[in-house]
């Protein structure tokens, strides 16, 4: 009997011929850099997203994570085609600088409905394709999750709730098979930056000025940030490890980071981003 449950315990390997990667948000960014470093390597590869990503070796499926069903029914498609799905990387995201006090309600849902719940829907859907073989679950979060983005209060949130998503899940999950880790870039130079939907001085009101430095700040740091084929390569990484973290950082820099952030006190780090960020 406990041979028997040993062996129903075991995770499963990954196989070693053809495998399926589903993608949610590689039509750009750190996204479509694993799509196509995945697809080189012999992965059949699934964009969903609202638009294509410009590859013959990679299938796009038009699916928006803000609307309800419609990652699930693209991935119950993809299941029934594959049979299996090897690997899910969650990669779709969506950023404000906006006030706290003046942000409006349709702004921020939009934003956890892509960044989290959007994550939740392909997770859900995803499962029973991805224990048939021991699949990988890869979200990508944020070093803003781990600490605080002036003006940028949603996204950070959003993406400490997604760390926690990957955490508990990899905990239900690993003995059906089942991985799950969240990746942590700091500053990536994508076009991401030029995405974000930054409030005016009308929308921010007393709030104008600050806005206008915190979003300068972030996005010098973006851009000047990490390539995002090295994210890629993380995720690479972690869909071939046998026992992967659940959080890994991506970077020495950010490694470093995150372990200061969980040893110095809140009121030491939380005056270091304000520096950052120039405010008072």
């Amino acid at each position: 009997m406990k041979e028997e449950s040993r062996q129903q315990k075991k995770t499963p390997t990954l196989p070693s011929g053809r495998r399926t990667a589903v993608i949610v948000g590689a039509s750009s960014g750190i996204g479509k850099e694993a799509a196509l470093k995945l697809s080189a390597r012999g992965w059949r590869v699934f964009n969903l997203s609202r638009t294509p990503l410009a590859s013959e070796r990679v299938r796009t499926i038009t699916a928006d994570a803000a609307r309800e069903g419609e990652l699930r029914r693209a991935i119950a498609d993809i299941g029934a085609e594959c049979e299996a799905i090897d690997l899910l990387v969650y990669s779709a995201g969506f950023s404000m600088a906006a006030p706290l006090e003046y942000a409006a309600a349709g702004d921020y849902r939009y934003l956890f409905e892509v960044n989290y719940f959007g994550a939740v829907e392909a997770l859900r859907a995803a499962l029973p394709f991805l224990k048939k073989r021991g699949g990988r679950v890869i979200l990508i979060g944020s070093m803003g999750g781990e600490l605080p983005v002036p003006f940028d209060g949603f996204y950070s949130s959003s993406k400490a709730a997604l760390c926690m998503l990957a955490r508990e899940a990899d905990m239900e999950l690993r003995s059906a098979g089942v991985r799950v880790s969240v990746l942590l870039p700091g500053g990536t130079s994508t076009d991401f930056t030029y995405r974000r939907r930054v409030y005016g001085s009308e929308e921010s009101r007393g709030y104008s000025a600050s806005v206008k430095r915190a979003t300068a700040a972030l996005a010098n740091m973006e851009q000047g940030g990490m390539r995002p084929s090295l994210v890629a390569d993380e995720i690479l990484r972690l869909a071939e490890k046998r026992d992967p973290a659940p959080v890994s950082a991506v970077g020495g820099k950010n490694v470093l980071l995150r372990i200061s952030g969980r040893v110095l006190p809140e009121r030491v780090t939380d005056f270091l981003v304000r520096r950052k960020f120039r405010l008072p």
